[in-house]
């Protein structure tokens, strides 16, 4: 063989065992998600009894007949059922007949009846329901049946109201910042003042302090000016913690652009603000959206931030999924729907940005 008939064929092999790994990757993290999102639409009695996997066809027990002993046979001694000997304890568990039926006592002893259950081939599970979604956006009382069969009230989360809080937290949460750290990004690229550098440096110094230690001095302003626990508040607080990390990505992009196009700007008279506006913002795509989708999901997915500056009147989804956590912990069809519901637009907003994803994250990594 040819050597570069074998740099080919070890390349296919490399490629082939590359993209193996990467689909094992895959499945083995899409595949609990998937679980808990039809979970979701199953009822709670189903969810009790099955695993969620029993939504596809599989082989089963299914209940073929019962068998209802006569009074004077003793069920406390050992009893003759369909040509085989149990006790009720065996029969409890569980008893195989050589057909491969299966018998299983019902209830308790007074009952007197065994069911007679044969694996079988069940099609797909059609009692899936929209049910749980509705009684976890509402605040109205919920309904359901638990493991014992019998049925719970519960007063629902109001997770609809929780969601357009985050709606209006998140997003001017990212708009704000990106603005002004595309502003401050060329600045520190493309012009010359007095502590450029300094000022620079603090930024990059900024990225490594916790946000943490910031929560209890801001929120002794925030107290003194009256903001505590309005929007404008969280917008500033957010704004503040993501802006080391906007104008440090924002300026490894723009630094990079080619400096022959901003030149022949300058020399046809655009002013900075004209060529921010005209040319540094629309060759910026990339990186803005892949800022845009860190700090989304950021605020999105905070806690610690909404609970200070908030408190526990205006819930964002974080706060009301915790809620739900303390309140319903046994009650997984309605924790999943949460689940899922919290889920909806962050996902939205990363496939429709992702194909600026990988080209706003190598922004200024390769240099010539």
């Amino acid at each position: 063989m040819s050597a570069p008939a074998s740099f080919k064929r070890a390349k296919r092999i490399s490629s082939f065992l590359v993209n193996l790994v990467l689909i094992l990757i895959s499945l083995a993290w899409l595949t609990p998600v998937f679980g808990v999102f039809v979970t979701s639409f199953r009822t709670s009695e189903d969810i009790f009894k099955t695993g969620w996997w029993t939504v596809f066809p599989h082989r089963a027990e299914v209940k073929t007949g019962e068998i209802k002993l006569p009074a004077e046979v003793d069920v406390n001694s050992i009893m003759t059922v369909e040509g085989v000997q149990a006790t009720f304890e065996q029969l409890r568990q569980g008893v195989l007949l050589p057909d491969g039926r299966k018998l299983i006592w019902f209830g308790n002893k007074r009952t007197r009846t065994i069911e007679i259950y044969e694996k079988r081939w069940v099609g797909f599970d059609t009692n899936l329901t929209l049910e749980n979604y509705r009684n976890v956006l509402s605040g109205q009382e919920i309904r359901f049946k638990g493991a014992d069969g019998k049925e719970i009230l519960r007063m629902g989360n109001n997770l609809g109201a929780a969601f357009l809080n985050s709606i209006a937290v998140a997003v001017p949460s990212t708009i704000i910042p990106i603005l002004i750290a595309a502003f401050a990004a060329y600045a520190f690229a493309w012009m010359n003042f007095p502590g450029r550098k300094v000022f620079f440096i603090g930024v990059v110094a900024l990225l490594v302090v916790p946000l943490q230690i910031a929560l209890v001095p801001i929120l002794q302003d925030y107290t003194r000016l009256n903001l505590n626990g309005t929007y404008l508040a969280i917008w500033l607080a957010h704004t503040g913690f993501g802006l080391p990390l906007a104008i440090y990505l924002l300026f490894n992009y723009v630094s990079e652009l080619p400096r022959e196009t901003l030149e022949a700007a300058f020399i046809d008279g655009a002013s900075h603000f004209t060529i921010f506006t005209q040319l540094i913002l629309p060759l910026s795509v990339p990186a803005l959206a892949s800022f845009a989708i860190f700090q989304f999901l950021w605020v999105w997915n905070d806690y610690l931030v909404a609970l200070v500056f908030l408190g526990e009147k205006t819930r964002v989804i974080t706060s009301a999924l915790a809620a739900m956590v303390g309140e319903k912990g046994q009650d997984w069809h309605l924790l999943t729907s949460g689940a899922f519901v919290s889920m909806i637009l962050p996902l939205t907003v990363f496939f429709a940005l992702q194909r600026y994803f990988v080209r706003g994250l190598l922004a200024g990594s390769v240099k010539g």
